[in-house]
């Protein structure tokens, strides 16, 4: 099943990528906004799966908003694939990640217009994205994928200087500008996926692939990322889990390379959909 925020309503696309408003064809019993579906994930689950839904209409891209537009936890983990790592300069984590926020001002739909900050050094993380459908406090990571509703694409865009530069990383700040965090443009149930455990993600810019990665390179699974972040502190319906970058960001190239003016990003997830970002001065 796929799932979108459609001006701010909840629908179903259908497999012939049209859009069903779920409060219209659940005749009230789902509530049209597109966050509050995770409260009453497994219901909804059950009534899509049986409902008979009327013909949906038509829509353009840039009318979608981010699957999870408000939730109350955005957890976003960094070092997750080995090549990141290296070309980051650090160690290989072992136990756990290092895991930080982005704020939730910073969410926006899959194409979007980011207005570039003064500082200058803006880079690119295209990463998978997981949603959360049950609460997880605790869980075993062989049962991690039922707390699961979802996976969507997502941009860790973040701005190196604001980032890095201080007596301590402001990882929260750099990577929470508006329109820092674009997820979309669907969210897809882990089973409507060939394998979702091993899926490509990647990006463009202006044409030109800089990632290119599969999630079966993760150094922590997703399964394993929702085990150890719920050992710490209970994941809630809605909340967001970035799931790390693979190689190619600008900080680690020779010589650095930044978003500029003009550029187009291009982020994909496969089977799941793509993000298009325009960034401006």
């Amino acid at each position: 099943m796929r799932t979108a925020n459609l001006s701010g309503r909840l629908v179903i696309i259908t497999d012939d990528d049209t859009a069903v408003d779920v409060e219209q064809a659940s005749d009230g019993r789902f509530s049209p906004d597109p966050q509050r579906v995770y409260e009453d994930w497994a219901a909804f689950r059950d009534w899509a799966a049986d409902a008979d839904l009327p013909a949906g209409r038509a829509f353009a891209a840039s009318d979608l908003g981010a699957p999870a537009p408000a939730p109350r936890q955005v957890l976003a983990v960094g070092l997750n694939y080995r090549a990141h790592a290296d070309e980051s300069g650090f160690a290989i984590p072992d136990t756990l990640p290092p895991v930080f926020t982005k704020y939730v001002s910073s969410i926006t739909g899959p194409v979007t217009e980011v207005t570039l900050p003064a500082e200058g050094h803006t880079d690119w993380e295209v990463e998978l994205v997981a949603v959360i459908g049950e609460s997880a406090h605790r869980v075993a990571e062989s049962d991690a994928w039922s707390h699961i509703a979802g996976l969507t694409v997502g941009q860790d865009i973040s701005e190196r200087i604001t980032q890095l530069t201080g007596p301590a990383p402001q990882f929260g700040l750099g990577k929470s500008f508006p329109g820092f965090t674009p997820m979309g443009p669907y969210l897809v149930t882990p089973d409507a996926l060939a394998d979702r455990d091993d899926l490509e993600l990647g990006c463009s810019i202006n044409g030109e692939e800089v990632q290119k990665g599969r999630t079966g390179e993760l150094i922590f699974s997703v399964p394993a990322l929702v085990s150890r972040l719920s050992t710490v502190l209970p994941l809630l319906p809605g909340d967001v889990i970035f799931t790390g970058t693979p190689a190619g960001v600008g900080m680690g190239r020779t010589p650095q390379r930044w978003l500029a003016a003009g550029d187009v990003l291009v982020s994909h997830v496969r089977g799941i959909g793509e993000l298009r970002q325009t960034f401006r001065a």
